[in-house]
């Protein structure tokens, strides 16, 4: 199997056998469990007729990796991100585009968490380059909680080019920055927006700072210079929550 190809960890198969069984082919739990958790995965996936396994522990850690797979593995069809042409059938479905950018996030557990706080917030796709990015693992998988089964992942050739075209259909693109002049909370983050965030460490690479119609400062109150990404995803986003509340988009 290619990395790609398992999902794992109860809550996160759970969510795709239920939202998205027509994805799963060979649902594996671990020979000897027999609680509730467990026998709810099963009738899930017999009502939708998926077939079912028992494995041994090590086969599943194996499958898994090094990350704890709780009991639970699930083979799934192709599920790869999407490419550039989804996001335009995407935005011409979508009123009000409310859209997250992460130029460049490697650490898999931060996409996974940015995925999940993505999905929460209501945020219409999620873009990321197709180089030099985290991509769709089993790990981001887990930690996305379901998230990444839901959430529309598009990969993009050229970033800055995407921003671009985004602009142009009237998308207003702000990125963070730990120097700008404003901060989020003096920005208006309502209609139809791009939010950008940079990758660990390094922040917006020069051409998508370049190319943001605004960028913003998340205010720092302690001595720590910076956030961790997936936490000033969360920042950001809901801040944008906040503006964009019911009636207000």
């Amino acid at each position: 199997m290619n990395e790609g190809s398992i999902v794992f960890g109860l809550h996160a198969v759970r969510t795709l056998l239920q939202q998205r069984p027509e994805r799963a082919s060979l649902l594996l739990l671990q020979k000897g469990r027999n609680d509730a958790r467990a026998n709810e995965l099963l009738h899930i996936a017999q009502a939708a007729g998926i077939r079912t396994e028992w494995r041994e522990v090590r086969e599943l850690e194996k499958l898994a990796g090094s990350e704890h797979h709780q009991g639970a593995c699930l083979q799934i069809r192709s599920m790869g991100p999407l490419g550039e042409g989804a996001l335009d059938e995407l935005l011409d479905r979508t009123s009000v585009p409310f859209l997250l950018v992460l130029d460049g996030v490697q650490d898999p557990h931060n996409l996974g968490a940015c995925l999940r706080t993505a999905e929460a917030a209501g945020v219409s796709a999620v873009i990321v380059p197709r180089d030099r990015a985290a991509g769709l693992s089993p790990t981001v998988r887990k930690v996305a909680s379901g998230a990444a089964e839901t959430m529309p992942l598009i990969q993009v050739t050229n970033l800055a080019r995407t921003l671009r075209w985004l602009k142009d259909r009237e998308i207003w693109i702000v990125g963070t920055d730990d120097q700008a002049d404003k901060s989020l909370y003096q920005t208006k983050l309502t209609g139809p927006v791009a939010l950008v965030l940079g990758a660990e460490g390094a922040g917006l690479r020069r051409l998508t700072r370049e190319t943001c119609d605004a960028l913003v400062s998340i205010p720092m109150r302690g001595v720590v210079e910076s956030l961790n990404v997936s936490v000033a995803t969360g920042v950001l986003l809901y801040e944008a929550v906040r503006q964009r509340g019911a009636g207000s988009l």
